[in-house]
């Protein structure tokens, strides 16, 4: 009898699923999404509140912190070393899938994001369980699949927060009927589909920009980015480096007599032809969503397209010329680091624009683009340690400057003509350097981010 009724559930889940597919193409709408009339499909109940957290289940387990919040489907958590040796788990939740809101940019995406964080960040306790009685890694094997556990100070019980968000119709299901939970799973993804909740429903994300790019230059872009956030922009800037699924690129502004700069985070969007666009070099019109990049404290652009069989696409990212350079504009540290610049600009808002001087920090307007450093004595090195981290191996140097300014050259993982890492024996204390690179900013401090050891050159 409990086969049969499992079997009905499945059926009933897989109707209401095909059903919603057949509807989501879009569709016109209010901001808010609602139900249909409560006699029409049932009662909304708390399925994942009937969840309870089991200790003793044989399934591995352990109490955790949050390291970084990713999205809504992703987070990295403080573990105990003997969970993982780096101390930190990378969790991919268990049975579900929401809309993407970082490489990619979908509708929901931001709502998901932001209900995993709000529920994370109010916990007094977290716990992540596998499905299993072991650690289990996801295809990218560098993620783990976990069921994430919380409760605030007002909850006597867990709740299970991968329930929570497949409840809210803020996921949808992913291999949930492999997973332990895999009957409370269909009974939630049947009831967030009758109920046409958030994914399942026609309605249009409020938090969702649907309009064409908008052409910008990138100095305003710059001056006035908050008035864009979660807009897609046009802009055009010369691609000075591309490093970890990121480009850089930077603009001269004639007016100023400034360079403006901004990373572009293109993940795992791009094909051959969409990566070659952004070879280092390139003058490029830039499509995409600006986002805050919460882990790096800054904004950046993502949700970068280029469709190969539609070249002129008006959402392709563009090649426009070739053979340019970064600028490499020679800066102090200490300017790098406290300058200022009052520019006067174009303030934003909504459709009203106004003419106003504003003051900004000059590392950040540069930031992400070119600048170079000369006369700097080496006092520090640090290396990063964590063997299961991809900068293993970076190094972070402390420089002192000429006028007594202290300043940071944090290095990606540099390699010698043979593949060999560069260690830090390769800069000795006391050394005199000029040093050039990406301007970035790490807890809130201007920097330079060094790409190859070709551009730290000692001086006799």
């Amino acid at each position: 009898m409990k086969y049969l009724s499992r079997i009905l559930i499945l059926i009933l889940a897989l109707a209401a699923v095909l059903s919603c597919f057949a509807a989501c193409d879009g569709g016109e709408g209010g901001d808010e999404t609602t139900a249909p009339a409560e006699g029409e499909i049932g009662e909304f109940v708390d399925l994942a509140g009937t969840l309870k957290f089991d200790p003793s289940s044989g399934r591995v387990y352990t109490e955790a912190t949050v390291k970084t919040y990713v999205d809504g489907d992703t987070t990295h958590f403080n573990v105990p070393s003997s969970v993982i040796d780096s101390g930190i788990l990378k969790a991919r939740y268990l049975g579900i899938n929401t809309p993407e809101s970082t490489g990619q940019i979908e509708p929901w995406g931001k709502k998901a994001s932001n209900y995993t964080k709000e529920a994370l960040m109010n916990a007094t306790s977290i716990i992540v369980e596998s499905d299993t009685d072991r650690w289990n890694p996801d295809s990218t094997g560098d993620r783990y699949l976990v069921w994430v556990w919380y409760k605030t100070a007002e909850m006597a019980d867990y709740r299970c927060l991968n329930l929570e968000i497949l409840q809210n119709g803020l996921a949808v299901a992913s291999k949930s009927s492999d997973t332990a939970y895999a009957d409370i799973c269909t009974q939630i993804l049947y009831q967030a589909t009758t109920h046409k909740l958030y994914v399942h429903s026609k309605e249009k994300d409020p938090d969702f920009f649907y309009g064409a790019a908008i052409p910008v230059t990138l100095k305003e872009l710059k001056t006035n980015i908050e008035a864009y956030k979660d807009k897609s922009v046009g802009f055009e800037g010369v691609v000075v480096r591309n490093s970890g699924n990121t480009a850089y690129v930077e603009e001269y502004d004639e007016e100023t007599g400034l360079y403006f700069g901004i990373q572009v985070y293109y993940g795992f969007n791009l094909d051959y032809f969409g990566q070659e666009i952004l070879t280092v070099g390139n003058r490029i019109l830039v499509v995409g969503s600006v986002q805050y990049y919460e882990t790096g404290g800054t904004y950046q652009i993502s949700d970068i397209k280029y469709n190969a069989m539609r070249p002129d696409d008006e959402s392709n990212i563009k090649l426009i010329s070739q053979g340019h350079e970064g600028s490499y504009v020679p800066v102090g540290a200490k300017e790098l680091l406290t300058g200022k610049v009052t520019l006067k600009i174009t303030q934003v808002d909504g459709e009203n624009e106004t003419v106003v001087e504003k003051t900004f920090d000059q590392g950040f307007l540069t930031m992400h683009g070119t600048a170079s450093l000369t006369g700097l004595t080496i006092k520090s090195i640090y290396t990063t340690q964590n063997e299961d981290s991809s900068n293993f191996g970076a190094l972070s140097i402390t420089c002192e400057a000429a006028d007594g300014t202290e300043i940071t050259l944090r290095t990606i993982v540099l390699k010698d003509e043979s593949g060999k890492t560069i260690t830090a024996s390769a800069f000795p204390i006391g050394s005199k350097i000029n040093a050039r690179g990406v301007v970035d900013v790490f807890n809130g401090v201007y920097q330079l981010k060094i790409f190859s050891a070709n551009d730290i050159t000692f001086v006799n």
